[in-house]
């Protein structure tokens, strides 16, 4: 009876439509470069079966995740061992990116999370839930939500070009999530150092410092080789494939009835929102089956980066890595310093 009601009232807004409004172009709001979908790619470290039912403008970009970090690799001082590298993960730049304070020194640590049970691996697979708080995942689960209402209430109102949209740019997301999924292998992380525990000084552009503790394995894992590897001939073209489809299906839209127009508007627009909500909340970083967040402790801010450079000599009991990174000149004992 309820789904009767609603059924006439659809298919009476669609025979009546709204002559002064024309939404003949409501798919091309699916082909707006946002990032939302690429953001939520980098903070969870890979992509769940549950994405396909998220659907936002710039889906079709998921595979320039990469690119977020705006090419930035920057140098790191293991403070233990004194050797200098750069973090080469860019979806850890881009956390880092986001965590980091002009003029403040960030302390975050890393730690393997191991799933428990095989019950947490399968629900891994169809939602990410290591780095998950609650409003985060609130806002992230609503989605879904919508895009099932959106798609019943087409056909309930017989909408079955509207119907062939939304499936279209779930199949096209369907098949990103499952490229994306393949390119997350762990590779080369180096030699592995168990039961060793480091202490990384991150020196990020706009004088931003971030320092991140922990084992030395998990520091590796978050830091150092590819976060995805290069797509193969077949993975790139299936993206290709993808690509192409969401802008057909964009074309395709024109075909949907008025109402299916407005729902896939409003669809899309708040999708987008929530999902630059979940993203905003996202405070964790997941990244090969390791955590990265903030120790608990608030930034701490100091007026020059010689004075974090002295503390954390004093701290280290040792100076090497700072002349390395290029904090100080030679050896406080032996020559001056400068910032």
């Amino acid at each position: 009876m309820l789904f009767q009601r609603y059924s006439s009232v659809l298919q009476s807004w669609t025979a009546e439509g709204t002559p002064k409004i024309s939404l003949d172009a409501a798919g091309l709001v699916a082909l707006a470069d946002l990032q939302v979908i690429a953001q939520r790619t980098a903070y969870t470290g890979t992509s769940a079966l549950l994405d396909t039912f998220v659907l936002c403008p710039g889906l079709h970009r998921q595979q320039a995740a990469p690119d977020l970090n705006g090419g930035e690799y920057p140098a790191v001082a293991a403070m233990t061992s004194g050797y200098v590298f750069r973090v080469e993960n860019p979806a850890t730049v881009l956390y880092l990116q986001k965590v980091g304070i002009t003029g403040h020194l960030t302390t975050l640590h890393v730690k393997r999370q191991e799933l428990p049970h095989w019950t947490s691996h399968v629900l891994a697979r169809f939602f990410t839930h290591q780095n998950a708080v609650p409003l985060q995942t609130a806002s992230y689960l609503i989605i879904p939500c919508l895009t099932i209402i959106v798609l019943t209430l087409l056909i309930v109102s017989g909408d079955w070009w509207g119907v062939f949209v939304i499936s279209a740019l779930m199949f096209a997301r369907l098949c990103n999530v499952i490229v994306l999924r393949r390119r997350t292998d762990v590779g080369w992380k180096g030699a592995r150092e168990p039961g060793v525990d480091g202490d990384l000084l991150v020196l990020l552009s706009q004088d931003r410092w971030v320092r991140i503790r922990g084992a030395v394995d998990d520091l590796k894992a978050v830091t150092s080789g590819q976060w995805l590897r290069d797509m193969t001939f077949v993975e790139r073209s299936v993206t290709a494939c993808s690509t192409v489809l969401v802008y057909l299906d964009a074309a395709l839209a024109s075909n949907m009835a008025q109402a299916g127009k407005v729902m896939l508007i409003v669809l899309l627009i708040l999708s987008a929102g929530l999902l630059a909500i979940s993203n905003e909340k996202t405070d964790h970083l997941q990244m090969h089956g390791c955590v990265i967040k903030e120790d608990g402790q608030s930034p701490k801010k100091y007026g020059r980066r010689l004075e974090m450079a002295r503390e954390l000599i004093e701290e280290m009991k040792r100076d090497d890595w700072a002349v390395r990174l290029g904090l100080i000149n030679g050896s406080p004992e032996k020559g001056p310093i400068i910032a």
